[in-house]
């Protein structure tokens, strides 16, 4: 489907499957292991989503060289990644939540055991994929992303944060690492997978920041206005858990205007580009107006 397009809901289902195919197909490569683990890890991986983030890997691997397909092991990987996370993140000893995405989480059905061994091979598994590139900068880049200085980090300072009263300054820390880290990294890796130059590659990391940053703002909003059906899990989870978050420390008015503020700085980080990137354009104003 060419970037071009500025239906997002078709890029993203577009993308979503082509993506969702390849990881099937690891999946049933792993011949060797447990059918216990294989089944939890797909449980978790196929339970649906947007798939954003392997969608930003396509989609700027194709604003770079109209074509995706250097960029879809990288896309695979960060999915995992990601979803290893969530699998992690639900778990008692962190937000012990008992929905994902309007299923049982994964140490419901599985287990806790089962569970967190499901979220290591699923990070295993992306770094195999993320190697196959013959990339070892697109391979670190995603591995800081995930890692100590990235989403890991944010997620201890998360936690750290819950019960506090937090500065701005420090709540876009928090989320920067939590979850704008690996947002960028999906747009820097399919441009580095493409030999995007050094300018096209620095507006990207810019949209990437942006786009995380009015991604989790609209989260933190959908979790105490957001309709649950949707949403797939119970509104209110964050307060009550005591968590930092924008509308908290801001108010829902303020929150959303800094939501529409990084989305619109998003987008002007893409002035260089052409209508090739009038879908990337788009998104960031999806991530803000999506109900879900």
């Amino acid at each position: 489907m060419p970037i071009a397009a500025t239906n997002v809901s078709d890029f993203l289902d577009a993308k979503a499957q082509r993506c969702e195919s390849a990881m099937r197909d690891q999946l049933d490569a792993l011949r060797q292991a447990p059918p216990e683990l294989r089944e939890a890890m797909a449980y978790s991986l196929f339970a649906g989503g947007k798939r954003l983030r392997p969608a930003l890997v396509m989609g700027a691997a194709e604003i770079i060289v109209g074509d995706d397909c250097a960029a879809l092991p990288a896309a695979c990987a960060i999915e995992m990644i990601h979803t290893y996370s969530l699998i992690h993140d639900d778990l008692p000893c962190m937000d012990d939540d008992d929905l994902r995405r309007g299923k049982p989480t994964a140490h419901k059905k599985f287990g806790e055991a089962i569970a967190v061994l499901a979220g290591d091979a699923l990070l295993t598994l992306a770094f195999d994929l993320a190697a196959s590139t013959d990339r070892t900068d697109v391979v670190r880049l995603i591995a800081q992303a995930a890692g100590a200085e990235g989403m890991a980090g944010g997620q201890v300072l998360d936690i750290q944060s819950e019960g506090k009263m937090v500065t701005l300054d420090d709540l876009k820390s928090i989320h920067a690492a939590k979850t704008g880290a690996l947002i960028s990294a999906s747009v820097c890796a399919g441009a580095m997978l493409t030999h995007a130059d050094a300018a096209q590659l620095a507006a990207l990391k810019t949209y990437g920041e942006y786009l995380g940053l009015a991604f989790q703002i609209a989260d933190d909003i959908l979790d105490v206005v957001g309709d649950e059906a949707a949403i797939g899990k119970p509104v209110g989870s964050d307060a009550g858990l005591d968590k930092s978050t924008y509308p908290g420390l801001v108010g829902l008015d303020r929150a959303s205007a800094l939501a529409r503020e990084a989305a619109d700085a998003a987008i002007d980080a893409l002035t260089g580009f052409d209508d090739n990137a009038n879908t990337f354009r788009a998104l960031a104003a999806y991530v803000v107006d999506r109900n879900s």
